[in-house]
């Protein structure tokens, strides 16, 4: 499982994607997530925006990022 240390409170849904390498671009992000293809905390997720925290964890391809503190 990768991990994505948090630098704020929050990072966004697509901001996750596009630092882990799994999308190469936010434009790219947006259509994963509108697609239904991201999972957060084992739910579908549908908001580019959201924002994500300490624990989460975010589904997408067969891999899993954990957001850390």
């Amino acid at each position: 499982m990768e991990t994505i240390q948090l630098r704020d409170e929050y990072i966004k849904l697509g901001q996750v994607l596009k630092a882990a390498g799994l999308v190469d671009s936010g434009v790219m992000a947006k259509e994963v997530i509108l697609n239904g293809e991201v999972l957060v905390n084992g739910e579908t997720q549908y908001q580019r925006g959201k924002k994500l925290r300490d624990g989460d964890i975010v589904e997408f391809e067969g891999t899993q990022i954990k957001i850390c503190r």
